[in-house]
């Protein structure tokens, strides 16, 4: 029987309830990061650092248009950077606006959406879920 597994690790696929971004955040500053650290890069506090399920709501802070990429990768598409809600920076794609700068707007609040990862999926048949943003 194939499952979904998620495209990177710092996505979360619970067994029951929503998927979701999770991040780590310093108790002594506040600072929050993707990937597991033992030391904050901010201040240097050390083993003050715990997991946290970051916001689906953000705000994009810069993207780019990809107009060429790997051979069976859709091209345009948008590659964007977004400043989630309570912390935490984020790269992945925009999707549901077209790849034109007139329609895309830095600072455009945006959402979290999982869904397929465009149908990869591993030697045992699994597919992968990833995370995209689209404008809200």
């Amino acid at each position: 029987m194939s499952k979904s597994l998620p495209a990177v690790d710092f996505l979360k696929l619970p067994e029951s309830g929503d998927p979701y971004l999770e991040g780590h955040k310093c108790g002594a500053c506040g600072s929050v990061f993707l990937g597991e650290r033992k030391v904050c890069s901010k201040c240097g506090a050390r083993d003050k650092i715990a997991p946290v399920r970051l916001s689906n709501e953000g705000q994009l802070y810069v993207y780019s248009i990809v107009h060429r990429s790997f051979p069976g990768i859709h091209v345009p598409y948008v590659s964007a950077i977004v400043d989630l809600e309570g912390g935490g920076t984020v790269k992945g794609n925009l999707i549901g606006i077209d790849p034109d700068p007139a329609k895309i707007k830095m600072g455009m609040p945006v959402r979290v959406v999982y869904k397929d990862a465009l149908g990869r999926k591993d030697r045992e048949g699994n597919s992968y879920t990833s995370y995209f943003f689209e404008p809200r």
